[in-house]
């Protein structure tokens, strides 16, 4: 496919950004449709982005739903139809303002002074329509084969609450419809896997007008949440951490020291107490630091491994909560590493395997992210040339390739983030490891060294999952809700076919619950193809015992996993299978 470039140049597409060209085209072709059935309409940002495109837009007394998509739609295959050329050309600031407010694009014209003066300012026509852009785009209308608009929404202009409220309307676009149907197919199955509605019906965890954005935690959700907890204490053991806890409330004065109340405020839910300013804490590290200036640290104490699952509050806009996805309360499998300069790379390849074990037992394959210094930086230029080349020695170690976002990293220090791809192709930026120069600068956390002198060991900031709630929101839709049997609230649900049966089924739950197994016998009087589809369609348990009389006379059990297989097993032989298969966790 050819392609325009703001410099009048056509081109072959490189196959890099051959998407993003196309979705930055469908934007421009939206946008004139939208013009054309309605004439005072009036446009902000329409860019491509990772999952699509958008264009915010001042429909001035109209409104746009849903409902309205198919004719916007018909109005871009109509343009497309007409075959219209894509044309470029460049104007002064002055000319470009001119224009555009001529057209009455006051907000386009308001971002011409965002630019730089010096520069000439290119626009694109297709048609009757001019945008300010800067490409590349098709040539021709007709190329935009495969596109759909997906969603609308409010975004403030220029991302700012007191600006305007625009309509955002998002689409996305493809090179060829056969991809655009493979992804329509993958959000159908995405809306399928959706964790609150899988949440709902195995009644894992509840929201309540209550408490918005504070989650409650069902009884089959506490199983789950706990099952994933006592996994990550394990692996903590294994690892050498020191588990710690520190206290959900701390004064004023932490916050000031740490620097949040002065930055981080607005997120913070607070209260007074003896008449003193505290702080329901949004994070765990500042309390960490308490820990290890509680008392003299040699170099000998170094590396300092503190763990911490602890509960988090942070303030969040209430149109932003999703789910488990962003909530005000959440539980973070915090990590947090003093360590000497000389062992900043043994220290980061640890954590990094940790992660690796992590995401191998869910199945995760992942992507690394390196961000180095950033503009705004703090700390010496040995300081991060020492940090980055500890992070990139461990990478290298581990052979793991990794993207390098330079400037990217926190003011603080550089970092490595982890991102997740689960069975839809979806990614989740989960893990991070983060080095810290500014905390042990602000608490004024010292070690003596082997030298005899005073020296400031260096914090490395990581958690894995990134909180418990998030990544089980993660694993239900990636499993659809069936989990692994060492994770599954209920591993194993007892269905007596008749009252005949009930209390050999009663017997052999007590058996399988002695060994450890949580297990549900199914008592109601219910027929019994009705207890198994419940059991399999809600419930999703690994595993069924159906238990006739015939199984209760000859004190066996009919075992039907989730391929829906069954066979016949004594009790005893399936409490070792399943007890293995739990406490290997295998799945």
């Amino acid at each position: 496919m050819k392609i325009l470039y703001s410099d009048g140049r056509v081109d072959e597409c490189p196959e890099d950004i051959l998407v993003d060209t196309i979705r930055h085209s469908a934007s421009h072709i939206m946008a004139q449709a939208i013009k054309r059935l309605y004439p005072e309409a009036h446009f902000g940002f329409g860019p491509s982005t990772e999952n699509g495109f958008y264009y915010d837009i001042d429909l001035g007394d109209a409104h746009i739903s849903e409902d309205d998509f198919p004719a916007i739609e018909a109005e871009m295959r109509k343009i497309c139809k007409e075959n219209l050329k894509f044309e470029t050309y460049a104007l002064s600031h002055e000319e470009a303002k001119e224009l555009l407010l001529g057209r009455g694009e006051h907000y386009k014209a308001e971002h011409v002074d965002d630019l730089d003066p010096e520069a000439p300012i290119t626009f694109f026509q297709q048609g009757e329509y001019i945008d300010m852009c800067t490409g590349p785009h098709i040539t021709y209308t007709k190329a935009l084969k495969a596109f759909k608009l997906t969603a609308v929404s409010g975004a403030y202009w220029k991302n700012d609450a007191n600006n305007k409220m625009l309509t955002r309307i998002n689409g996305i676009a493809f090179p060829t419809k056969e991809e655009l149907d493979e992804y329509e197919r993958m959000i159908e199955e995405a809306k399928k896997r959706d964790h609150r509605r899988i949440g709902q019906e195995m009644e894992l965890f509840m929201f309540a007008d209550e408490g918005p954005g504070f989650p409650f935690w069902l009884p089959n959700g506490t199983k789950l949440k706990n099952a994933l907890i006592d996994y990550w204490h394990e692996m903590m053991a294994k690892y050498n951490y020191d588990e710690v806890e520190t206290p959900q409330i701390l004064s004023r004065k932490l916050w000031e020291t740490s620097g949040h109340w002065d930055h981080y405020k607005e997120n913070m839910y607070t209260t007074v107490i003896d008449e003193e300013d505290y702080a329901v804490k949004p994070m765990n590290c500042p309390g960490a630091c308490l820990i290890y200036k509680s008392r003299p640290r040699s170099y000998r104490d170094l590396p300092l491994k503190l763990a911490e699952a602890g509960l988090d509050h942070r303030h969040e806009l209430r149109g932003a909560l999703h789910g488990l996805f962003r909530v005000r309360a959440f539980t973070q499998d915090d990590g947090h590493i003093y360590v000497r300069p000389d062992q900043i790379s043994d220290i980061v390849l640890e954590t990094a395997r940790l992660f690796d074990e992590y995401y191998h037992q869910f199945g995760f394959e992942y992507k690394v992210e390196l961000s180095t210094r950033p503009d705004d930086s703090m700390g010496s230029d040995e300081d991060w040339e020492r940090a980055e080349n500890g992070l990139r020695e461990a990478l290298e170690k581990m052979g793991k390739d990794y993207i390098l976002n330079e400037g990217d990293g926190a003011f603080y220090g550089p970092k490595i983030d982890f991102h997740l791809k689960d069975c839809l192709g979806r990614t989740w930026q989960c893990g991070t490891i983060q080095l810290d120069f500014q905390l042990p600068q602000n608490f004024e956390l010292e070690y003596t060294g082997a030298d005899g002198e005073k020296h400031r060991p260096i914090m490395i900031h990581r958690a894995g999952f990134g909180s418990f709630e998030r990544f089980i929101g993660m694993l239900t839709e990636n499993y659809a809700g069936k989990f692994p049997t060492w994770l599954a609230p209920c591993q194993v649900k007892v269905l007596p076919v008749s009252e005949k049966t009930r209390d050999y089924a009663l017997e052999v739950g007590a058996a399988l619950r002695a060994a450890g197994v949580r297990v549900k016998v199914d008592e109601r009087d219910e027929k019994i193809g009705y207890k198994i589809r419940e059991a399999r369609g809600i419930d999703r348990v690994p595993y069924m015992l159906i238990l006739g009389e015939k199984e209760a006379e000859g004190g066996y059990i009919s075992v039907r996993d989730r391929t829906n297989e069954t066979h016949e097993a004594q009790l005893d032989e399936f409490i070792a299978q399943i007890t293995k298969e739990i406490c290997e966790r295998l799945g």
